[in-house]
């Protein structure tokens, strides 16, 4: 009986012994999953809760963020992202995308946003109610440029407080509001 146990530990840790690890990091374009959710902890960016449509229907300004999960560079960007729906929690409709089904889509419809897209990520479209584009831009671009372009659009003030990210290691950050100390 000894005998027999002690064969099925042996064999369980060289089970264990060659199962790979899981690993994880901004530096590459592996996919791990949903980067909002991944690097930001945000999960609530994804599904985006209001069409580019929709939005324009109802005259509201719109920030398109297109993305790849597997992206360095969009790894990299999503804290900004998440920044963004922290200075401007209701007043703008924020639609985080992913290219994947945008890829050699062609449109003329300025309500899809595959007619925004340049085919590089990250991009950032900021579209006012009226269905003008304030901001397109493609890469790092600081939030403080999006966040110009956004009060251009709505023609509100800029939030009172800003934005940093603060990373908790090599993968995981998060946007938090500067100043920000108001009671819950």
């Amino acid at each position: 009986m000894r005998n027999i146990q002690t064969k099925i530990i042996i064999l369980l840790i060289a089970i264990f012994c060659f199962i790979p690890t899981a690993y994880s990091a901004l530096d590459n374009d592996n996919y791990e999953g949903n980067i909002f959710t991944i690097v930001t902890g945000n999960g609530a960016l994804v599904p985006p809760t209001t069409t580019l449509e929709e939005s324009l229907q109802n005259k509201r300004t719109s920030v398109l963020v297109f993305y790849l999960d597997d992206s360095r560079t969009s790894k990299s960007f999503a804290p900004v992202v998440s920044g963004i729906k922290l200075l401007w929690p209701s007043e703008i409709d924020l639609i985080p995308l992913t290219i994947d089904e945008l890829q050699n889509k062609n449109t003329n419809s300025k309500s899809d946003p595959a007619y925004y897209w340049n085919g590089n990520i990250p991009q950032v479209v900021v579209i006012n109610g009226k269905g003008d584009v304030i901001l397109n831009e493609e890469g790092q671009v600081p939030i403080e440029k999006i966040n110009d372009a956004i009060s251009k659009a709505t023609g509100l003030e800029s939030p009172e407080f800003t934005v940093s990210i603060k990373s908790f290691n090599e993968y995981n950050s998060e946007a938090a509001k500067d100043g920000y100390a108001d009671p819950r």
